[in-house]
């Protein structure tokens, strides 16, 4: 027996628990900007949110009907689109990081932070003047 071809962590769960998963993993990292997790799960969750990291980057709007449909909810995809990606441009890759942080006291797995590779900083909100 081979195991050519078999991309991908099952994580123990069917297909759509496992979607599910990475979908709601995305999307806190999207809104928290830094979440721990597994460290399999981190692994797992940088192959999916490159990925939607470069659709946001191009923004156009079949894109950004792809990155809404990757993520949870529309906050977190506009968020993404226009906050994040714009200020991620300088890369082609890697915008990501994935750092091993402590055994977890329950079962002993090795727990990992997930954030983003550069600073990301709050855009500056225009006010309205009446």
């Amino acid at each position: 027996m081979h195991r050519h071809g078999y991309k991908g962590r099952k994580f123990g769960r069917e297909r759509d628990q496992r979607r599910a998963l990475l979908k709601g993993l995305a999307t806190s990292l999207v809104i928290h900007e830094k979440i721990e997790t597994t460290l399999p799960k981190a692994k797992e969750l940088v192959r999916y949110i490159e990925k939607i990291i470069t659709k946001a980057k191009k923004g156009d709007l079949h894109n950004r009907r792809q990155v809404i449909a990757a993520l949870s909810t529309q906050a977190a995809a506009f968020k993404l689109v226009d906050e994040i990606a714009p200020q991620l441009t300088g890369r082609t890759s890697g915008h990501v990081r994935v750092q091993r942080t402590r055994l977890r006291v329950g079962d002993g797995a090795q727990m990992a932070t997930i954030e983003f590779v550069d600073d990301l900083k709050a855009a500056p909100k225009e006010e309205v003047k009446a």
